[in-house]
């Protein structure tokens, strides 16, 4: 996927949201041993296609999910509308929202990494 595309996807388009976006794209570069391989653009097509039968659908029911999930998401999301992750968080009876990264999109995790790494190990810790 070209840089471009992924900073449109997964980050706002604000100040703080481009540096950022700027930020996890270089950090993408660090690992350069055993990287994932590029994806076709005809792979690409169909998920793009199951993304959105799947957001068709009707809500599943997650009230049967009794494990502890922590869910995440930046503020501003256009791939995964952050009202969608409010409403994970509400359905799953163990589900520990962790607030809506300010200035994020759907990579707001990759955004925010030290904070969500942080949050991430004391969820884990306590279970």
């Amino acid at each position: 996927m070209p840089s471009w595309w992924s900073q449109f996807l997964f980050c706002i388009d604000t100040k703080g949201g481009r540096r950022a976006g700027r930020a996890f794209l270089e950090r993408l570069k660090e690992r350069t041993g055993n990287r994932d391989k590029a994806i076709s653009l005809s792979s690409f097509r169909a998920r793009l296609k199951v993304i959105h039968r799947w957001g068709l659908q009707a809500p599943a029911d997650l009230s049967r999910i009794h494990h502890p999930a922590l869910v995440a998401n930046g503020e501003s999301d256009r791939t995964v509308p952050s009202e969608n992750t409010l409403d994970l968080a509400a359905r799953l009876p163990q589900g520990e929202l962790v607030p809506l990264y300010p200035d994020a999109g759907h990579g707001g995790i990759f955004q925010r990494h030290a904070e969500f790494v942080s949050q991430a190990l004391e969820f884990l810790d306590s279970q």
